[in-house]
């Protein structure tokens, strides 16, 4: 079973930076697909940004051009870089492995609050 763990939420003014942590229970450079998604109240969980262990990375247009992933095999982390921080990137965010490109298993972290007031 792989184990997700968040970190670095917290509150931010309009305009800052936060950068997230994922940390994996195993090594990541087996695993297909890391990402991040993000729910806020009464909506369903959206993907943020995604990265593939070729290389690609895919973003939501929303966020595209100031947040970034990245995948960190020698620490097994996945982090989401995340610059001009706007009220609406407010959400709980959530860090998710797919374990392969067909079949596998996907696999979801408790989620980490961000926060974007001034």
């Amino acid at each position: 079973q792989v184990q997700l763990v968040e970190s670095g939420g917290g509150l931010v003014q309009p305009g800052g930076s936060l950068r997230l942590s994922c940390t994996v229970s195993e090594s990541i450079g087996g695993i297909y697909l890391l990402g991040w998604y993000r729910q806020t109240p009464g909506n369903q969980r959206d993907m943020v940004a995604e990265a593939t262990s070729y290389g690609e990375t895919f973003y939501a247009d929303s966020v595209r051009g100031r947040f970034i992933i990245s995948r960190d095999d020698t620490e097994d982390t996945v982090y989401l870089s995340m610059n001009t921080l706007t009220v609406d990137d407010t959400a709980i965010y959530y860090c998710r492995a797919k374990t392969s490109r067909l079949g596998g298993s996907v696999h979801w972290g408790q989620g980490t609050q961000v926060t974007v007031s001034s």
